[in-house]
């Protein structure tokens, strides 16, 4: 039987996770990258320990809580700010500007100011609403520029209200460009809310990230790391799957 489309991308894609599985194992076993870079066996075999999976699994509930509060965050104030912009013409040029620039900063620059301003526990949440904030407003917008000029016209001739047509037109032809935003917004959630706990939050997985570098604690620090990258694949992965039942229903 002739393998489909999909079996056949199944297929690369175990052969391509399971290459990398086994270079990041001979990297680590023959030391090629360092001492830095411990076999992925040692990494497994430390998270098997109940004080290793403790520790990794307790942090790492931390940081999917701040990530999913910003994350919910960061996509209200975008899809609220993207909205008004569509309504309001006059704020377009204003907000546009305003997220720029906030995208601008770097995040090093701005967590002082949120450690003083928000607390260090609700700093990894406020980055993480930061990262996903610019994202979907980008997304939205462009979402909402997308409506084709004959359903405006339709609109206008049956003398229909402005948020009568954001509501019925324009937020419906805008829903595959929100979860396109959805897709890339979760992984940004994640490492977000990481880096945050970088600067002093008392839990999380970038405060260990922080600690076991500082004590050369090498199974330690790749098991967070790969925690948390497996934190923002799963994400995605969840979104990409929601995204194809909104593209197929809505584009």
């Amino acid at each position: 039987m002739k393998p489909t489309r999909r079996s056949t991308k199944v297929i690369y894609g175990v052969i391509g996770s399971a290459l990398l599985i086994l270079g990041a194992e001979l990297i680590g076993q023959f030391q090629l990258a360092g001492r830095a870079w411990p076999p992925l066996t040692d990494v497994v075999a430390y998270v098997s320990t109940p004080a290793g999976a403790s520790l990794v699994w307790r942090n790492a509930l931390v940081t999917l809580s701040a990530a999913a509060q910003g994350f919910v965050l960061g996509v209200a104030v975008a899809v609220i700010g993207a909205a008004l912009a569509l309504v309001v013409p006059l704020l377009r040029p204003g907000f546009d500007r305003f997220a720029a620039i906030l995208h601008a900063v770097p995040t090093i620059a701005l967590a002082p100011l949120l450690i003083t301003t928000v607390g260090r526990e609700d700093t990894p949440m406020v980055i993480a609403a930061l990262s996903v904030g610019f994202v979907m407003f980008v997304t939205m917008t462009s979402g909402f520029a997308h409506t084709s000029a004959a359903h405006e016209d339709v609109f206008t001739v049956l003398g229909s209200q402005r948020i009568q047509r954001l509501a019925r037109l324009e937020v419906p032809q805008a829903i595959p460009a929100f979860f396109d935003g959805l897709t890339l917004a979760a992984p940004a959630a994640v490492l977000g809310a990481t880096i945050g706990e970088w600067f002093g939050a008392p839990m999380g997985l970038g405060l260990v990230l922080v600690s076991a570098m500082q004590n050369y604690q090498m199974a330690l620090l790749w098991s967070a790391a790969l925690a948390a990258t497996i934190m923002s694949l799963a994400a995605y992965l969840i979104f990409v799957q929601l995204q194809r039942v909104a593209v197929r229903r809505f584009a």
